[in-house]
């Protein structure tokens, strides 16, 4: 086998370009040989677009079940990945999942564990740890060369939408369409980067907005507040509400201060650990000299194209994911720990009760309101994957 036959679930924004670089030859080890989705709109697009041989299904079953595929690429909304991706398993079909993993960690450590059963390679779309930036900064982290970490702050508030972004589909910023806000729909990239570079931590305890900037009900300004087991805090601030919005993500370690900003990283090394001159030091306000650094990179940046061409690669030769499937729990684990401590109004301890974050969920589906008046009013150009699957 020389390439891996690949089926896409959703074909709206995300699946639609999956398809395309698949098509037009950036993934020679990947052959696209058939789409599914329940909307006509896309569908038409899929025969217009998508070569003769790729073969259009109305529905994601039908294509599970036709023997055109051995992989399957799932770009539906975020409650439905866990979903399909069992599905899949149980015919024995490598996964590559859009992110988030899933929407409670519930559902997908039973997601985890199907994978673990079929036995086939199980990936997550986590592109940004393609890019050089961040990998360069997490190889600076694990090398050891500057100590533990002390102290994480990401500001990452260049995520602003519109009323008109949350108008534009009566699933958008719903409990019962998307599962979350910004945390679930815009961060899970930046989450995932987080737990990454830096480790799980151990404490999460949050405060949140929900409408705050928007008419929806869920959260749109988030300040997260962690501790790690070493000692080390971090905090995380996010919202969909400024303008112009900024993103830094620093790292304190012992011995040198790690800044990723405006697509830079930036090392301002100390002499001195700050504990080893803190122990030697007679100036009371003595500082260790510091040196400031731009750490080179290989400069790649691959991203969607990146993570697929690794996805056939382990599926044909058993090379490394970019990121496995399993590993999606991480960044939701902070995500649903967050939710669940605004919610209750108490810091919570990692890992968490997954039921009680499921019925607190459940509790704001059952609540949870739909504005279909705005989908005649506002376009929206993604396609669909059922009635409550629009991706």
């Amino acid at each position: 086998m020389d390439k891996v036959k690949v089926g896409i679930i959703g074909i709206g924004n995300m699946g639609s370009a999956h398809a395309l670089n698949i098509t037009t030859g950036n993934c020679p080890e990947l052959e696209l040989t058939a789409v599914a989705d329940t909307s006509k709109a896309r569908r038409e697009w899929a025969a217009k677009e998508l070569p003769d041989s790729v073969k259009i299904f109305d529905n994601a079953d039908a294509m599970l079940n036709s023997g055109l595929i051995e992989a399957v690429i799932i770009a539906v909304p975020h409650y439905y990945h866990p979903v399909y991706a069992m599905k899949a398993f149980k015919h024995k079909l490598h996964v590559m999942s859009e992110k988030p993993a899933g929407v409670y960690t519930k559902q997908v450590k039973e997601m985890n564990a199907a994978a673990k059963e079929a036995g086939v390679v199980f990936g997550l779309m986590f592109n940004q740890r393609t890019n050089h930036v961040y990998r360069k900064m997490k190889e600076l982290v694990d090398s050891g060369k500057y100590g533990q970490i002390r102290r994480v702050n990401w500001l990452i508030t260049n995520w602003y939408r519109p009323q008109a972004y949350y108008d534009s589909g009566s699933w958008r910023a719903t409990w019962s369409g998307e599962g979350g806000g910004v945390l679930l729909n815009q961060c899970p990239h930046n989450l995932d980067l987080w737990q990454w570079i830096c480790g799980m931590p151990v404490k999460i305890s949050a405060h949140m907005a929900f409408g705050k900037w928007h008419d929806i009900e869920v959260e749109d300004d988030v300040t997260i507040y962690a501790e790690y087991a070493n000692g080390a805090t971090g905090t995380f601030i996010t919202s969909t509400g400024d303008l112009p919005g900024d993103n830094r993500f620093e790292i304190t370690m012992d011995g040198a201060t790690l800044i990723v900003e405006n697509d830079k990283l930036k090392v301002i090394e100390l002499e001195k650990s700050i504990d080893e001159f803190s122990a030697t030091n007679t100036d009371v306000f003595g500082r260790p000299k510091a040196t400031t650094i731009f750490p080179e990179t290989d400069g790649l940046n691959q991203q969607h194209i990146g993570v697929l061409n690794a996805f056939a690669s382990a599926i044909l030769h058993g090379t490394p994911l970019v990121a496995r499937g399993e590993e999606g729990i991480n960044g939701l684990t902070i995500s649903n720990a967050a939710h669940l401590s605004a919610w209750l109004g108490k810091e919570i301890d990692l890992p968490f009760d997954d039921d009680l974050y499921y019925e607190e969920l459940m509790k704001r589906v059952a609540t949870s309101r739909r504005k279909p008046e705005f989908e005649s009013k506002v376009a929206d150009t993604r396609g669909t994957y059922g009635v409550a699957e629009k991706k």
